[in-house]
């Protein structure tokens, strides 16, 4: 009998165990608009003259996850200098730019604040993905180690001040599971810049797992063609990362949102909303 009743009771923490494995984890994924960006000189985005004469609408997002274990923001849009009524033309002739609202303003559409986050991470560091980064600084900045060092390290001369606002560091080296569960995964692809990074999400409701870009891709036509922008750090760490990249997305059946794309940005909305 003795031998019967605890069997039993094997079997029923085995269960429990796998019960609690499967259950999914309630992870919440909002996204914002960092900013408007006019390119007003395509051809920036190829490797050749494929784009000369044309412009394109880029958005310019940003997004929170929240988690049991605590909050990430990815990304951090365009400078709050580019709150206002009228658009920025920047003097390379290439972008006009602008922002719609304050990080503390769309926050509170969601219902959040500043402090409420736990953890801040960039896709990379380009001035369109750090413009409110310094306002993070209470929060775990997660980095590429080596995106850490062309942009903020010892020897940086000329260091961007919202980066080394953030002093809580958490340097990592290639794929980071943020939550430790699997949910929420940095996942390394660089490129674009040296250390360029894209974020995969398992949203609680979503039939997909949500794959957010970075900037591996600006607009639909380079995940097509594998266009690499003129700017790009390295063409072949690009391309490598591409094949990574879309390796991953298939294997995972995600849904992948380029976040600079404002068909991409309905597409979530539509998906969040439903």
């Amino acid at each position: 009998m003795k031998k019967i009743i605890f069997l039993l009771l094997a079997i029923s923490i085995v269960s429990c165990k796998k019960a609690e494995e499967t259950k999914q984890v309630d992870v919440k994924l909002h996204q914002l608009v960092g900013g408007s960006i006019l390119v007003k000189k395509l051809e920036v985005f190829s490797q050749d003259t494929t784009y000369t004469g044309q412009q394109k609408q880029f958005t310019d997002a940003y997004y929170v996850i929240s988690h049991p274990k605590g909050n990430l923001m990815w990304d951090a849009g365009l400078p709050e200098q580019l709150v206002k009524p009228q658009p920025y033309d920047e003097p390379s002739g290439v972008y006009r730019v602008r922002r719609p609202d304050s990080l503390v303003n769309q926050l509170k559409t969601i219902g959040y604040k500043i402090e409420d986050f736990k953890y801040f991470a960039m896709s990379h560091s380009h001035f369109d993905h750090i413009g409110h980064a310094s306002y993070m600084k209470d929060a775990t900045w997660i980095v590429q180690e080596n995106e850490y060092n062309v942009t903020v390290g010892d020897s940086v001369k000329v260091k961007n001040p919202s980066l080394t606002a953030l002093t809580n560091v958490k340097k990592i080296n290639g794929d980071y599971d943020v939550f430790g569960d699997g949910t929420v995964v940095i996942k390394y692809m660089p490129g674009h810049t040296i250390g360029h990074q894209v974020l995969y999400v398992e949203v609680a409701g979503l039939e997909k797992p949500v794959l957010l870009t970075g900037d591996l891709y600006h607009f639909e036509e380079n995940r097509t063609t594998k266009g690499v922008p003129s700017f790009n750090y390295n063409v072949a760490q690009t391309l490598e990362s591409i094949d990574k990249f879309e390796a991953f997305a298939k294997e995972k059946n995600a849904e992948v949102i380029i976040q600079h794309s404002p068909i991409a940005f309905e597409k979530l909305e539509k998906l969040l909303k439903k």
